[in-house]
């Protein structure tokens, strides 16, 4: 994971919030963290096709150690690729002068999808991706790393999909699970 990405995560440490709840009258209402699977469901192409046209996304972010989330607009463009083995997105952020790229691949023989991140700053791909599937309509994708010491889990997740509207959610948990703390929310909203 890199840096960013890692520093960003991190930031919802000090944030953990209680399912349903919101720090300030701007922020988002934060549903539970699913449980991860023990067995996680056989991803299949065309998992990610939901994803694919034009969007408009309001984000809601938690810096670290802020105690009111920051909103913004931004847009993305996404294509299913490869027979629905792949998913691209471009996302754009105009006001933060920020760009970046989502890369979803599904693991045919694995029948696992990763979640991959480039920043346009960098250019770089940032493997490990978040590997992950669809449970009962919900994408959960995580990595499990230690960080300064702590273990710790990063998930990301695709829940509230419709055929015009979505949802994506970061989380972190440093106690195994048992806790989550929630720092990124973008709602998706389809433009075209």
């Amino acid at each position: 994971m890199d840096q960013t990405r890692r520093t960003l995560m991190m930031a919802a440490g000090a944030a953990a919030l209680l399912p349903g709840t919101a720090l300030a009258s701007n922020a988002p209402v934060l549903d539970a963290v699913p449980p991860l699977p023990k067995l996680p469901t056989p991803g299949k192409p065309g998992d990610f096709n939901f994803l694919a046209g034009e969007w408009k996304i309001r984000h809601w972010r938690l810096p670290s150690g802020a105690k009111e989330w920051d909103h913004f607009e931004g847009e993305a463009t996404c294509w299913t690729i490869l027979g629905g083995v792949g998913s691209v997105e471009e996302l754009r952020i105009p006001a933060r002068n920020f760009s970046g790229m989502g890369l979803r691949l599904l693991d045919v023989e694995q029948q696992r999808w990763s979640d991959f991140w480039v920043n346009a700053r960098s250019g770089a791909l940032t493997p490990p991706g978040l590997l992950g599937s669809f449970e009962q309509g919900v994408g959960l994708f995580w990595a499990e790393e230690e960080v300064a010491g702590r273990k710790t889990i990063s998930l990301g997740i695709w829940d509230s999909i419709t055929p015009h509207s979505c949802r994506w959610r970061q989380v972190v948990s440093e106690d195994g699970g048992q806790n989550w703390a929630q720092n990124w929310v973008m709602e998706w909203r389809r433009a075209k």
